[in-house]
């Protein structure tokens, strides 16, 4: 249910974001969209009274954190840029490789495994977004 809605709100960001950045510097627009995002997760975190538990934890977990937020802004900077210069129905898919390069970092470099099958889909999806590019 929960990569479902991430899936359908994903599909939402690409529409309002193709639309907010026609009149703004996209590093603008993610900027402001990153502000938006830190006012309302630290509005949740407060409610859950979730900022105690920062304090536990580890030097690794910062670390691995750091990096995926870093991984993060680097991906809505070049994701903001697409947008401005392409059409969303073509950006977005594109975007979704990351699916296809998920699923080789997982297998590489945490030691998941997937089946045939799984390896068709991502084989299909890496066809669907180069079929939207040409």
């Amino acid at each position: 249910m929960w990569a479902v809605l991430s899936a359908c709100f994903a599909a939402l960001t690409a529409v309002f974001a193709k639309v907010g950045v026609k009149q703004i510097d996209p590093d603008l627009a993610t900027l402001f969209r990153t502000f938006v995002i830190l006012v309302v997760l630290s509005v949740i975190v407060a409610a859950k009274g979730q900022f105690q538990s920062l304090a536990k934890s580890s030097a690794q977990t910062f670390l691995f954190l750091t990096l995926s937020g870093l991984a993060t802004g680097a991906s809505w900077i070049c994701y903001f840029r697409a947008l401005s210069l392409g059409d969303a129905a073509r950006v977005a898919p594109v975007d979704k490789l990351s699916v296809v390069l998920v699923a080789i970092f997982g297998v590489t470099f945490l030691g998941e495994r997937l089946s045939i099958a799984n390896w068709l889909g991502i084989a299909v999806i890496a066809l669907g977004a180069w079929l939207v590019t040409i």
